[in-house]
């Protein structure tokens, strides 16, 4: 392997892609958002008029897709089909059909092949709930980053409250956070799990800076 790759695992609200983004602007490695490719290729589903719940139908749609990230002058974008659509795939529709298409096999491979592609050009750090087990399973090393449901829930409510968007509360978001757990541990497909080699790093009491800390001392350990 010519390249250095990073994967980090973990579920929702456990802060990946933060972390991922820290660690990987601290070595000047490419940060890999899977879950803005799984939203394009949502995307691509609800603009075609396919029904994300639809398995076949979804699985035959996204074949014909081209999903591509690229980085200019720092930003990260996301192309489908040459078109830049990072500002489209943030909203709740979108991740509502990436929730359900996200789940089947050939969504999945899809999406994984373009991810390696990158992986296998660049350095990267990469997040998701796969990354370690599927999609990377020779990274130099793998993070299994988590948090308890309530922390992670607390942060989610901060970060909607800040926005003036928090809905839900705390307890209800928590228990949201519980649902994706189970879901995500629970599907057919490269179900959310640590990966055997991964080191577990629980964000629980710790900062933002404390975490990226921990990571780059086990970088240090396997990539001197």
């Amino acid at each position: 392997m010519s390249t250095k790759q990073i994967a980090i695992d973990g579920p929702a609200g456990a802060g990946k892609s933060t972390i991922a983004r820290m660690v990987a602007d601290r070595l000047g490695f490419i940060y890999i958002d899977t879950g803005a490719m799984y939203r394009a290729a949502a995307l691509y589903l609800l603009r075609g008029n396919i029904d994300p719940a639809d398995e076949r139908a979804s699985a035959a749609a996204v074949a014909g897709a081209d999903i591509r990230l690229v980085n200019e002058n720092g930003n990260q974008k996301i192309l489908l089909n040459g078109e830049d659509v990072t500002g489209q795939i943030r909203t709740q529709e979108v991740g509502a059909a990436a929730s359900l298409s996200s789940r089947y096999r050939a969504v999945r491979e899809k999406l994984t092949g373009l991810q390696r592609e990158i992986a296998e050009k660049e350095n990267v750090v990469m997040d998701g709930r796969d990354i370690g087990t599927t999609v990377l399973p020779d990274a130099q090393l793998k993070i299994y980053l988590t948090a308890d449901a309530s922390v992670r829930a607390k942060r989610r409510y901060d970060q909607l409250a800040a926005k003036g968007t928090a809905g839900l509360s705390p307890d209800e978001i928590e228990a949201e956070i519980r649902a994706r757990d189970r879901q995500d541990m629970e599907r057919k497909n490269s179900p959310l799990r640590k990966a055997e080699d991964a080191v577990l790093v629980d964000s629980s009491d710790l900062s933002i800076d404390e975490v990226c800390a921990a990571i780059l001392k086990e970088y240090q350990k396997v990539c001197r």
